[in-house]
């Protein structure tokens, strides 16, 4: 018989995922390989994640609304990915991980590191 997990339970998550707007971000900084491989190494050593193999980064998009670098980099447990829209300066980031973090202490260090003008963080606990 399978246990019936109500959100409204305390019960420990199995994982957890921030899906993370950031809007109005740099042009030059959301542009860049180098910084964008940067960021993914502090923001591991921040939250504690151990990355798994090298981050991709990969510009792409024929269509201009959507075009821009994305990024993936496995971690021990899970993924970290994003994608820069050039055309609005937005990145979109998520952070899912088994092992727990603060979705605060990604937030406030990604708009810090992209300069970000607007941040909306959403917050989904999978169980």
């Amino acid at each position: 018989m399978k246990k019936k997990i109500n959100d409204d339970q305390d019960i420990e998550p199995w994982g957890l995922l921030s899906c993370i707007d950031l809007y109005g971000c740099d042009p030059d900084r959301i542009r860049d390989a180098s910084l964008i491989k940067r960021f993914v190494v502090e923001l591991c050593d921040l939250i504690e994640m151990k990355r798994f193999g090298e981050t991709q980064v990969v510009h792409f998009g024929e269509d201009e609304r959507v075009a821009g670098y994305s990024m993936t980099q496995l971690i021990e447990t899970s993924l970290v990915s994003a994608h820069f829209a050039n055309l609005s300066n937005t990145t979109y980031l998520d952070v899912f991980s088994c092992k727990s973090y603060d979705p605060q202490k990604v937030v406030d260090f990604s708009k810090d590191f992209f300069g970000a003008k607007d941040v909306h963080l959403h917050v989904v606990k999978r169980k």
